[in-house]
């Protein structure tokens, strides 16, 4: 059973999707009752993100500033998120500086760094900055270094802001894994908060190579603020339901794309 926050997560994607979506269609999708439904309405509606009409929401022109916290995203794509972390870690080398965004998709690849030797990870992510740290404090020194940027906390559990932007534009890392909100053709890769689009962009300049890891769910959604175009991307990690058109427009622009077969 998913939670409410995970449930009006996954409601709101296919508002953006659809446009528009129906009480009745809600409640056979998820198996739960009207009222239910009615209520995570209510709630999305009340951070702006939808605008509620007769039986059912629709889209609004704020959706782009709405950013499901780090709890609901975790539930979402999870065998998904899982098998693109799987690639993602193989092109990491011991004793390397790996940068990680924000993000329950690079979360899953800092679980999978901590049997790679002699790492030193840097991340603005308070959640992988606490698995880091509790491996290191359960197994010893056999667990990557880490270094957390410092700043203020979004809804996503990314430290953001002038304190952050200023360390990691005093670091020089190998290898950034970089999560998004949303990834468009011409708006490149994009989040609904401001301040985390800047510490993106800092990540960014920081590495010397970039790589992105976004399931097929990612594609077509844009966010408040741009951060990077496609072409800025040295390696995109993405699975096998991405429509055939959005995998042509990343093998395009991107230096490399992988593609993982769709877990789940």
């Amino acid at each position: 059973m998913l939670l409410a926050p995970q449930r009006q997560a996954l409601i709101l994607e296919a508002i953006r999707r659809a446009g528009a979506v129906r009480v009745a269609e809600l409640v056979e999708q998820f198996g739960v009752s009207d009222m239910t439904i009615r209520r995570d309405l209510d709630a999305l509606a009340r951070q702006g993100a939808v605008q509620k009409v007769h039986g059912g929401a629709m889209a609004t022109g704020t959706a782009s500033t709405y950013e499901p916290g780090f709890d609901a995203k975790s539930g979402l794509e999870e065998a998904t998120k899982a098998a693109l972390a799987d690639a993602a870690v193989k092109l990491v080398e011991p004793g390397s500086v790996v940068a990680l965004s924000a993000g329950t998709t690079t979360y899953a690849v800092a679980a999978r760094l901590l049997e790679i030797p002699q790492l030193t990870v840097v991340t603005n992510s308070l959640p992988i900055a606490d698995l880091l740290w509790t491996a290191s404090r359960d197994r010893g020194e056999a667990v990557p270094s880490l270094l957390l940027t410092g700043g203020s906390p979004t809804r996503s559990a990314a430290l953001v802001g002038a304190l952050a932007d200023q360390t990691i534009r005093s670091l020089h890392v190998d290898l950034l894994i970089l999560g998004v909100h949303g990834v468009h053709e011409q708006a490149g890769l994009t989040t609904p908060n401001l301040a985390e689009a800047q510490t993106n962009r800092a990540l960014i300049a920081s590495a010397r190579r970039t790589v992105v890891v976004a399931d097929h769910t990612k594609w077509g959604v844009v966010g408040l603020s741009s951060f990077a175009t496609l072409e800025e991307v040295d390696c995109f990690v993405t699975d096998d339901a991405l429509p055939a058109t959005a995998r042509g427009v990343l093998a395009d622009a991107v230096g490399e794309l992988l593609v993982v077969p769709a877990a789940g």
